[in-house]
Parts: structure tokens; sequence; C-alpha cells
């Protein structure tokens, strides 16, 4: 196993891995301005050593998945690519809940057919608030998608501290799924537990939400001042925190550039000093 491995799904990986949601278009929907330079982000990841890749099938809708066939299929034996089922688009684009039983599993096979694979060697269950469907519902439907051979592990994500909790006394978790960045930390206490446990832990917006307009992350005055100092980017500093938490953390920053990809890379070598993190650690 590398020496900068976690093991996910029983299956080791780096931890730097890559998110697939910034490839298609503007909004999460529709194809990419370039589907060639999206084709050759993504070779370029797994020849640079990704071997984790974050996605769904509502990602387009299809065309994160169809972009990752495309470029990768057949895939390598050590890729571990991670899809999630809990929710789905509308015409207009809309996200809307699909958490009912049924509705992971046509997730499920959605993400098989458009991954063109048999089984998916991690699918994580997204929560969504206030949708009504009982979490042990939730998990006994995805375990027997694992039973029947179309999932390997199953991992969780947008869960509650006590959500994850109940979550392990009926399955295997495979790694949890929140969100967690330097200047955001309303899961620290998610984050600790999972780290207690072993459990991989995959902050999502690990440098901010593409959605707002203003990115706290990688304004922050600490996050600034840490990358000025050290000779290194804004998003390199923000990773490199991330990585610093928890050997446990797996990291899957998006992009659809070849230059932030080998930006967001470079951070596995960036070592931070005592002084970066008493100034980042205090930014939260």
């Amino acid at each position: 196993m590398p020496t900068d491995a976690v093991t996910l799904a029983g299956r080791p990986v780096h931890r730097m891995g890559f998110g697939a949601m910034q490839l298609p278009g503007p909004g999460v929907l529709g194809p990419p301005a370039d589907r060639d330079s999206a084709l050759t982000v993504l070779r370029r990841a797994v020849a640079a050593g990704v071997d984790h890749i974050d996605t769904a099938q509502f990602y387009g809708p299809d065309v994160a998945n169809e972009l990752i066939r495309e470029a990768l299929s057949p895939y390598p034996e050590e890729l571990v690519l991670v899809s999630k089922v809990g929710a789905r688009r509308d015409g207009q684009g809309q996200w809307l809940p699909a958490q009912t039983p049924g509705e992971l599993r046509a997730g499920v096979e959605a993400n098989l057919r458009s991954l063109g694979v048999e089984r998916i060697p991690v699918v994580n269950l997204r929560r969504i608030p206030g949708a009504g469907v009982p979490l042990t519902d939730q998990l006994s439907a995805m375990a027997r998608l694992r039973d029947e051979g179309l999932i390997d592990g199953i991992g969780l994500s947008n869960v509650t501290l006590d959500e994850y909790r109940t979550a392990r006394t009926q399955i295997e978790v495979a790694c949890v799924q929140n969100a967690y960045n330097v200047t955001g930390r309303s899961e620290q206490a998610l984050f600790d537990a999972c780290g207690t446990d072993a459990v991989p832990f995959v902050p999502f917006f690990p440098l901010g939400s593409a959605f707002l307009p203003d990115n706290p992350v990688l304004t922050a005055p600490a996050v600034v001042e840490s990358a000025r100092r050290l000779g290194a980017t804004t998003a390199q500093v923000a990773l490199a925190w991330l990585l610093a938490q928890a050997p446990t953390v797996l990291l899957i920053p998006g992009t659809s550039s070849l230059g932030h990809l080998e930006e967001n890379l470079a951070a596995t070598g960036l070592v931070l000093d005592d002084e970066a993190l008493a100034l980042l650690d205090a930014a939260g």
C-alpha cells in the first residue's frame, strides 16, 4: 500500500482524489464548454496517480459519468469510482430528492449504466433533510444492493452525527462525505467521530462552495497570509490544512482546468509549519 494511502471499502487509495462535479456545464447541467479539455483533465489526473474519483449520475445529468467512461474505460484496476444516490434533476435542472428505497435502487442502476460497469466500488447515500424517509429503510435498501453485488461499499453524505451513529449499528460505513473546510467547521463533531472510528472522511467543498459568489476559504486572511509566506497558492494551503487534520482524510477537489488540477495535486507536497497550522487552526 502506498505510504499516503487510506483504505476505502477495502481498497487502498491515495489521499488526493478528484471530484467530477465541475466537469459538466454551468450549474452542473449539460455538456462542458470544452469536452476535449474535460477528457484531458480526467486522463491527466489518473496518469498523475489519482485512484479515487467521486461522481454522480445526477451531475449533468449523466454528463460527468459519461465523460469518465469515455476518458478512462476500460478502467484501471486500481481506480476506485465513488458515486452517490439520493437526488435527481428535473427538466429545468432543479435538484430534487430521490430518497425512497425504490429511487435509491434506480439511482444505482442509472450510475451503473452511465459508467458502464457491473459494480460500483462505493456508493454514498446522500441524505436530504425533510424528505421523510427513515434512514434505517434507506440503509436496508443499500445493503440489499450490496448483497446483490451491484455495489461494494456504502458511504454516507450530508448526515448528522446521530445518523452516522445509527448507520454504524446497521452497516459498515465505507466513508462519510460532509461539508468541511478551514473556515467551515460546523461538522467538527462528526469529523472527530469518524477519526476516532478510522472511517475515511471526504470533505466536500474543501475549497469553498462553487455555488456562492464569494469564497470565504480562499480569501480568509489566515489562508492568504500562509500562502504568501510559504510560497504556495491559497488552494494548496487550504487542501494541505485538511490533509493535516487526520490521516483518514481523503480529498476530492474538482476542476475542469488542467492548471488547477496540477495546482491541487501539488498540495500533497506542501508541509505546513507550526506557524501556519496555528494561524489556520484559529481561522475556523
